[in-house]
């Protein structure tokens, strides 16, 4: 059996985006090396509670690494000290015995905190829906979409594209907090297939503008945001995006 764990939190607390806030300390013992970081995190809340005190507030959901809402600031990294996995998927046996962790909400003007660690991704939601609805010509009669023909290497990069699940971290990697990874995923994964080719041009433009409006930053060109990528997305979709919009603008 391994030997249970012992450490020391420094975790952020904030009323609301308002109320100034503060690292909060506290001592956490018992933990499974095997217990992931937000398991750890319920140890710690029925800890509080039991001391009736008020719990930490984190986001979270499916808890298997899909929907993207346990984002978390550890140690100084996007989701922690592990490579291409969420907080969720973040196991206690990546710290040591003992160590003192700091655990902080995403950094962002354009994600403000809700909440201790929660914070309002929705400017994520907007530019999504500032893309639009897929068209498609038809002619009288629906199209089977599996008998599109698509060529292998596109349909590759755009299931690639398409797994970035809007997590952040991208955001919170980034020194100029940008969003581009994001976008450019989003982009890229409709305008790689037909099935996204009659607003292609109109809908590059559109979440472009749309995240500029919403405060993100530009792209820093470090590639912080691919490091710290949770599904390993490529900076090749910025790269892609920036010749849809410059071909875009002009035409």
């Amino acid at each position: 059996m391994k030997e249970l764990m012992s450490f020391k939190l420094k975790i952020w607390r904030q009323k609301n985006n308002h109320d100034k806030g503060y690292f909060q300390t506290y001592i956490v013992n018992n933990i499974s090396p095997n217990s992931s970081f937000l398991e750890m995190l319920d140890v710690l809340n029925n800890q509080i509670l039991f001391e009736k005190e008020e719990t930490i507030s984190f986001d979270h959901d499916c808890r298997e690494g899909i929907c993207g809402t346990c984002s978390l600031y550890i140690n100084g990294r996007a989701h922690g000290p592990d490579n291409l996995v969420t907080t969720c998927q973040l196991y206690m046996r990546n710290f040591c015995n003992g160590e003192t962790i700091y655990v902080e909400p995403w950094r962002a003007r354009s994600f403000p905190i809700i909440k201790d660690l929660i914070v309002d991704r929705s400017s994520f939601d907007r530019i999504i829906m500032s893309g639009g609805f897929i068209s498609v010509d038809t002619f009288g009669k629906t199209i089977d979409g599996n008998i599109i023909p698509i060529p292998k290497e596109k349909a590759d990069k755009a299931f690639d594209a398409a797994t970035c699940i809007g997590c952040g971290a991208c955001v919170a990697a980034c020194k100029n907090r940008s969003a581009m990874l994001f976008v450019s995923a989003k982009i890229s994964q409709f305008s790689l297939l037909p099935q996204g080719a009659i607003e292609r041009k109109k809908r590059v433009l559109n979440m472009i503008n749309k995240m500029d409006e919403e405060g993100f930053g530009s792209c820093s060109n470090t590639k912080a945001c691919e490091i710290e990528c949770p599904k390993g997305i490529s900076t090749e979709y910025i790269s892609f995006v920036n010749k849809e919009y410059i071909s875009s603008s002009f035409t």
